[in-house]
């Protein structure tokens, strides 16, 4: 009797990043209860699981569907709370399964004329585009309406039942373009691997500047620090509005933001000297900007091949 097939290493790297993910997303919308999260994560792995019996040298479709995952998650809560807030749990569950399940049931049913599409690592086509745009606007069309119409002062049947017809029309509109959808999240997947791949070139330069941007926020939060205490007076003004004292945290805090020119507030000076410091903080910040954007040029250039006329080849 022959074992099982088993998830090679790179689908089992796949499936952890999925169900991280989905664990992430899954947390963000547990803020009102805990179905939805629950639900997000069932369907996480029941997806993952089936898609691996479909395409199993599909990885790349199965890291596009992963991110796919997590934006529908993020798109059907801010939908659901939005246009449907009084919907029942269950319902809610059933919704977000819908188009899931039609896209599984779609790609099950088409599965031998979508195998190759799924496991294909080709580079993006834009001929293919007015086909991914087709079920995408059909999508926004669907939210749209959700939002236009006063579905929210119906009652709590009505509002559920109102849900699960937008779900199922989304499911119609992704279960009839699965091709589409499935080209659309390969193309997904490698986009993210080829800026995985550029990101390593540029390491060095991201750690350089790493290094720099940290010893100005630690050095001027020093400075910031030490000036404070010398002072007979506070030299900042808390979040409460009153002078404060800074501690260090607190000073590595508003050097951070000084640095990154966020500017919050909750933290400010309230002495000439000070303001003078940390105006000079922020060109520091501005000037480290641009040696930043410099090496990483420099480095992409570096990676990049030459034209044959400048190395020595035929022109």
């Amino acid at each position: 009797m022959s074992l099982p097939h088993l998830p090679s290493r790179a689908w089992l790297r796949s499936s952890a990043m999925t169900f991280g993910l989905s664990l992430v997303v899954a947390a963000g919308v547990a803020d009102h209860g805990w179905t939805l999260p629950l639900t997000v994560l069932a369907v996480a792995a029941i997806g993952l699981g089936l898609l691996y019996h479909l395409f199993p040298r599909g990885l790349h479709f199965a890291i596009g569907t992963a991110t796919g995952l997590a934006l529908y998650a993020s798109f059907f809560a801010v939908l659901g709370r939005g246009a449907f807030p009084g919907a029942n749990p269950g319902a809610v569950a059933l919704a977000f399964t819908l188009p899931v399940a039609a896209f599984l049931g779609s790609l099950w049913v088409r599965r031998g004329s979508l195998a190759a599409l799924a496991e294909q690592q080709v580079a993006f086509n834009a001929d293919h585009v007015p086909g991914i745009l087709r079920w995408l606007v059909g999508l926004a069309g669907v939210a749209t309406l959700s939002f236009s119409m006063p579905i929210n002062r119906l009652d709590g049947l009505g509002q559920s039942l109102a849900l699960l017809a937008a779900m199922a029309v989304i499911g119609l509109l992704v279960a009839v373009a699965a091709r589409d959808v499935v080209r659309l999240l390969t193309y997904a997947a490698l986009i993210l691997e080829e800026m995985a791949d550029r990101a390593a070139h540029l390491l060095v330069p991201v750690v350089a500047f790493m290094i720099l941007y940290a010893l100005l926020t630690i050095g001027f939060a020093s400075v910031y620090r030490v000036a404070d205490a010398m002072s007979l007076h506070p030299l900042f003004i808390g979040p409460t509005g009153d002078a404060a004292r800074l501690s260090f945290s607190d000073a590595l805090y508003f050097s951070v933001v000084t640095l990154s020119t966020v500017g919050y507030g909750d933290i400010r000076p309230s002495d000439d000297g000070i303001r003078l410091l940390a105006a000079v903080q922020m060109v520091s910040g501005q000037l480290l900007l641009l040696f930043g954007f410099s090496e990483v040029m420099r480095s992409r250039g570096a990676q990049m091949p030459r034209p044959p006329s400048e190395t020595g080849g035929e022109g």
